[in-house]
């Protein structure tokens, strides 16, 4: 049920608007009139590709801000110039762009290209909003903490100036051992009562390039003795003499997540603050830092959520890497890894993805979703809005001896049964035609009701056929299947209603579209692959499989932006890879959970 208390904006298709915690504490916030607009952000690290945990996060924050009328900023967190690239903000902006881009009728914080923060203010403060898409929306760009570097590094230096930051010349790996753990005594910096002024000339010297990689760092001076770790002494900046993939050579020194993280948030005026549930231990850092700048209010909070979790997939960026550097996928955006790329590659609408990470809950309990949900709910809406069309993947040859060798006729064939507005299409029909290898058996089992020699099936749309000859080749392989046709028993035909029990799709042979099809499926073989041991030992081997299909002429005209179900085989999309004349559908899904029927058989 919809929380009564905010709008729930139209979404054609969708659940209604979700109520959990966290909009139970944006809605109290709006009734208690604490902020003038709602504020959020999601703001990912460019060193890799979005997953589908990503999704929720997004949905998430691009969601209250819908549902609030306020606003929410894509931010790239671009602190660490060693792991992070263009490659990688260039498919965070596409993915983000993708999944919400029919969903609201503005931007929702992206900033069209050119831009920048400070060109857009309001009563003399940051405001990113921007209002309806103008014609050239698909060219928006996300914010950066980089673009922030220069107010951040004027914070850190008013914290030196209090006294509550210091330069230190420990080592990386003395400071980690000196920290120490919540069970353990840590041991103070030698350097922790380092003057002021002392501390003040170091990390301006930092500032300019004169200290080598490693050689100092500025930690912040809170309590040595805290039971959480992250407060004793955190680093705040350290030096890299890197190149920036959006600042260039401007800098050497660089801020750490924890700090460039919430002034950033302040920087851009967000008021919820919302990550997953390993940031809790880091929110008194996060308040503890914008407290002692004594900021001007309000400030932004920080709220944690459990990540999303899905069956027969891995999240880690590292582990998702390794997948990909040791060619075990073709690459980040390979059709059965859980990147949002992939996902979109694979054929799964945005509206599909969208109603799973929106309406899939956000609690404070860690728990794993069935990727079956997800596959259900892309089922459903392909079933609604895909295109139906003919295609045959594993083919053998039926010659209809009854019909002419030059006969050619077209046949009716309805593009969505469960759209009317759809309409239908013409399918050439000619002597011979493909159909499945599995539609036929020469000794079938009990209850087959497919084609078998001396038996009848009706192709779809089309006439009943019966099978008088089975033709062989040397080795024994069936090469051909000779059939006659009850040519009265198409649609409109005196005999049209007569009654068979199989139906099976067919290809005309002479106007056969050839095409490979990529037949995906789950690229592990166990629901959580990384539980124990080494997760590449639990991967699928028949994860792909190519085939070489037959498929009805209408598809040479096949648009990436359309989802088709191939008759009785499953939905397919068009892959990017695809060649004129020759083209290459990636299989979504099949048309039912074939992996819950084989766990009930087991």
């Amino acid at each position: 049920m919809a929380n009564p208390t905010h709008s729930s904006p139209a979404d054609a298709g969708a659940a209604p608007t979700p109520t959990d915690f966290i909009r139970d504490i944006v809605t109290a916030n709006v009734a208690a009139g604490k902020y003038q607009k709602i504020v959020t952000r999601f703001p990912p690290e460019p060193n890799g590709y979005l997953h589908i945990g990503h999704a929720k996060s997004i949905c998430l924050n691009f969601g209250i801000a819908r549902e609030f009328r306020g606003r929410c900023n894509l931010r790239m967190d671009d602190t660490n110039p060693t792991k992070e690239d263009v490659e990688y903000v260039d498919s965070i902006q596409q993915d983000v762009n993708w999944l919400i881009e029919d969903w609201a009728d503005d931007r929702l914080g992206l900033k069209p290209k050119g831009k920048t923060p400070e060109a857009i203010t309001v009563n003399g403060q940051p405001d990113f909003y921007l209002g309806p898409a103008d014609p050239s929306a698909a060219a928006v760009e996300p914010f950066y903490a980089s673009d922030y570097f220069e107010q951040i590094y004027q914070y850190a230096l008013q914290l030196v100036r209090k006294g509550k930051a210091y330069v230190c010349d420990h080592t990386a790996e003395e400071v980690d051992k000196m920290r120490g753990a919540p069970e353990k005594a840590s041991e103070p910096s030698h350097y922790r009562d380092r003057s002021v002024e002392e501390s003040l000339d170091l990390f301006q010297r930092m500032r300019a390039g004169e200290f080598p990689d490693g050689s100092r760092t500025l930690r912040a001076k809170i309590d040595m003795a805290s039971p959480n770790i992250w407060m004793r002494d955190p680093v705040i900046y350290r030096i890299r003499h890197s190149e920036h993939h959006h600042t260039g050579a401007a800098w050497c020194i660089y801020p750490m997540y924890d700090f460039a993280h919430c002034l950033s948030d302040y920087i851009e005026g967000i008021t919820h603050s919302i990550c997953t549930l390993e940031f809790e231990v880091h929110r008194p850092l996060y308040d503890w830092i914008l407290e002692n700048l004594g900021l001007p209010r309000p400030l932004p909070h920080q709220f944690e959520f459990a990540r999303l979790n899905v069956t027969f997939t891995v999240m880690s960026k590292r582990k998702l890497l390794q997948l990909v550097n040791e060619k075990i996928v073709t690459g980040w955006d390979d059709p059965r890894m859980p990147t949002i790329s992939g996902i979109r590659r694979r054929g799964v609408p945005a509206r599909a993805l969208r109603q799973f990470a929106y309406n899939i809950g956000v609690t404070k309990r860690d728990s794993v979703t069935d990727v079956a949900v997800l596959e259900n709910i892309v089922r459903e809406d392909l079933n609604r809005h895909a295109l139906r069309r003919l295609g045959v993947l594993r083919p053998v040859k039926v010659v209809i001896t009854n019909l002419p060798e030059d006969h050619v006729e077209e046949i009716n064939a309805i593009n969505n049964p469960e759209d009317p507005a759809a309409g239908t299409r013409k399918v050439p029909f000619s002597r011979a035609v493909w159909i499945e290898r599995d539609d036929f058996m020469e000794t079938p089992p009990p209850k087959y009701f497919r084609l078998r020699p001396g038996g009848e099936v009706r192709l779809k749309y089309g006439y009943i056929i019966k099978c008088d000859e089975v033709v062989k080749d040397a080795a024994g392989q069936i090469v051909e299947l000779r059939c006659t046709a009850d040519l009265g028993s198409k649609a409109g035909g005196p005999t049209a209603n007569r009654k068979v029990k199989g139906t099976i799709h067919w290809v005309s042979a002479a106007h056969a579209l050839e095409a490979d099809v990529r037949l995906y499926d789950r690229l592990f073989t166990v629901a959580e692959p990384d539980a124990e041991g080494d997760f590449k030992k639990r991967i699928n081997p028949h994860s792909l499989e190519t085939v070489a299909a037959k498929l009805e002429p209408s598809l040479a005209k096949a648009s990436d932006a359309e989802r088709y179900q191939f008759e009785r085989l499953g939905y397919f999309a068009l892959d990017p890879d695809s060649q004129p004349g020759r083209l290459i559908f990636n299989r979504t899904l099949t048309l039912r959970d074939t992996w819950a029927r084989e766990q009930q058989k087991s």
